[in-house]
């Protein structure tokens, strides 16, 4: 009888004490057995410690049902007449969380024996996220808002005038109200949910001479004013403030390697508190730990190993370890768990409640014998599971509420159906990492409107006379490039899924004109705003465009007004046939490092 339902909620002692003396199984286990025996550690302390007043593994000086015995690094264990041991029993529950109610196990028993089997399938998981726009009240930010509540995507908008944000964008707009230049106004709580960003804040540039409260000068272009900083300086805003906005959403966007929550990784490691949690809890006598090997790793550096026996009797049959931890992964797409097989099927169970008894979101995988592999476990997928039967009405998982995770090793699958690959007897799973990852194709979570130009300023040989007036200016508008490109840079060193789009002069013309992309920041020219805004939005959704940096300019030279029949207007570009041609690791910077440009 399998019981899955033991909620996790470990002892504040330290779980990685560095002191093997003071190991309470040092002390309970001869010498002898902890060299040989399942408890054995390949380090040279205890992976898990344990305070005396609470030690799950306590029973084991005390059991006499169950003996362990190693032939050739092989555990096995001789079954004999057992009985169940009520100490260990009540010690596995108190580690985890304590008891249930008398009724809710006698009812969990008589459920487990007697319940139907479910007839539909389980519920699919659903998960949703929000489309952050930064700098919504500028000519492109607010027609990125508009075109994506077009789409019925869900938006919010980061301002800082709360007035002129409900005048332009209307009184419903779901709004942040802080400033990117003060990390303090950036509170962690007003981001949740938001997945994907479209930064369009930029320094505010206007004319010396002043402009109409529409801005109708600025709207012209740079071209046609004698230009000056408005406001917090080049600096603070795309530096400073990119830098606070990007440690803002991280969290939320999600990293393209992904998120590791446990395990060791290229010098990295993450390790955490694990403890038994096995069939005694049904009246079995299968038993089971979890050490760290330090050379059993797939390059020979260290590894999880999660180890023990296996049995049926007094109709048991399974075994788990369970770790506690808080953990959001809503960005993310699923668990992937890297392990070296042994042909059996396990089970992750992920619970996002910290009750004793109730739902675990589970997930079966099969194991290649003796072979490292990658096991992706998509959120999707997981079935919501109470006392060895799926749930149908279960809500929904929520990856932004994870507090244990669960593996196991069992007799059993779901709703009476049998383990094809159980086997009584020892076993052993080395398992390196546990990390959440973004599904492929990914997509650019991240992208920011930059400017043309922003390598210009300092590029040898450059005719400085033949380049637009912020190239020029560069220096005069407090290096307004100069910090772009290291506002862009932040962005490339950030870890998230990105696209940089570097609009050519911004003008009020409609969209529709043909485009030219190119990348190595050369070409100059015009560019309509509402172009650029469908550019963004259709980033957000082409893996070409992930992690690009590129130009854009229309081919309409300046001297050519550019319109549209508003009763006939051009049809919306395929904007995937201008990303496909975009290369990995062009930035224009390249005749800075000397390094030659991919082709």
């Amino acid at each position: 009888m399998e019981c899955i339902s033991c909620s996790t909620k470990l002892p504040s002692s330290s779980f990685l004490n560095p002191r093997a003396s003071s190991s309470p199984i040092d002390r309970r286990f001869p010498k002898k057995v902890l060299q040989r025996g399942l408890l054995s550690s390949p380090r040279s302390r205890p992976f898990v410690q344990l305070n005396d007043g609470l030690n799950p593994f306590a029973y084991r000086q005390r059991s006499s049902y169950f003996s362990l015995r190693t032939y050739k690094g092989h555990i096995y264990a001789e079954a004999k007449k057992q009985p169940w041991d009520l100490g260990r029993f009540l010690s596995t529950l108190y580690f985890f969380n304590g008891p249930p109610s008398p009724a809710k196990f006698f009812e969990f028993l008589i459920e487990k024996l007697t319940g139907p089997t479910p007839s539909e399938p389980p519920k699919a998981m659903e998960t949703s996220g929000i489309v952050l726009v930064a700098g919504a009240t500028g000519g492109v930010g607010r027609r990125v808002v508009e075109i994506l509540r077009k789409k019925g995507l869900p938006v919010r908008v980061l301002v800082r005038n709360v007035e002129k944000a409900r005048k332009m964008l209307g009184p419903d707009i779901d709004m942040i109200v802080g400033d990117i230049t003060k990390e303090s106004t950036l509170v962690p709580g007003y981001f949740k949910g938001v997945r994907k960003v479209i930064n369009a804040a930029s320094v505010i540039v206007g004319p010396k001479e002043g402009d109409t409260p529409e801005r109708a000068k600025y709207s012209q272009g740079i071209k046609f004013f004698e230009p000056e900083i408005k406001g917090d300086s080049p600096e603070m805003v795309e530096y400073i403030g990119m830098k606070n906005l990007i440690n803002s959403v991280k969290e939320g966007v999600g990293l393209r390697n992904g998120k590791l929550i446990y395990g060791f990784e290229g010098g990295i490691s993450r390790e955490l508190p694990w403890g038994a949690l096995d069939d005694v809890v049904m009246g079995g006598v299968s038993e089971s730990t979890f050490q760290v090997d330090p050379t059993g790793g797939e390059n020979g550096g260290p590894t999880g190993l999660f180890k023990g026996v296996v049995s049926t009797a007094n109709n048991g049959g399974f075994t788990s370890i369970r770790t506690r931890l808080p953990e959001d992964v809503s960005a993310y797409d699923g668990l992937e768990l890297r392990l070296k097989g042994d042909g059996r099927r396990y089970k992750l169970i992920v619970r996002t409640s910290s009750d004793w008894d109730t739902v675990g979101y589970t997930a079966s995988f099969d194991t290649v014998d003796d072979q490292w592999q990658s096991i992706r476990l998509p959120f999707s997928s997981l079935r919501p599971v109470f006392r060895a039967r799926t749930v149908l009405d279960a809500p929904p998982f929520d990856p932004s509420k994870i507090l244990s995770l669960q593996l196991m090793f069992s007799k059993f699958e779901y709703d009476g159906k049998l383990n094809p690959t159980f086997v009584e007897g020892a076993f052993q799973l080395p398992i390196s990492s546990i990390r959440a990852y973004i599904k492929d194709p990914i997509t650019p979570r991240f992208v920011h409107v930059s400017s043309a130009g922003v390598t210009r300023p300092e590029r040898p040989g450059l005719d400085l006379s033949k380049q637009p007036p912020a190239v020029r200016l560069n220096k005069e508008l407090g290096f307004i490039l100069t910090f772009k490109l290291k506002g862009e840079d932040l962005i490339r060193e950030s870890g998230m899924p990105y696209a940089i789009v570097r609009p050519c002069a911004l003008t009020e013309e409609p969209a529709g004109a043909d485009l030219i992309f190119d990348q190595g920041d050369n070409i100059m020219g015009k560019v309509s705003r509402e172009e650029i805004a469908r550019i963004c939005i259709a980033a957000l959704e082409s893996p070409y465009a992930c992690d690009k940096t590129f130009e854009v300019k229309s081919v309409i030279p300046f001297s050519e007004p550019f319109s549209v029949d508003p009763e006939n207007p051009p049809p919306e570009k395929e904007y995937n046939l201008y990303f496909k041609t975009l290369k990995d690791g062009i930035t224009g910077k390249e005749i800075f490092e000397q390094s030659p440009v991919p082709l």
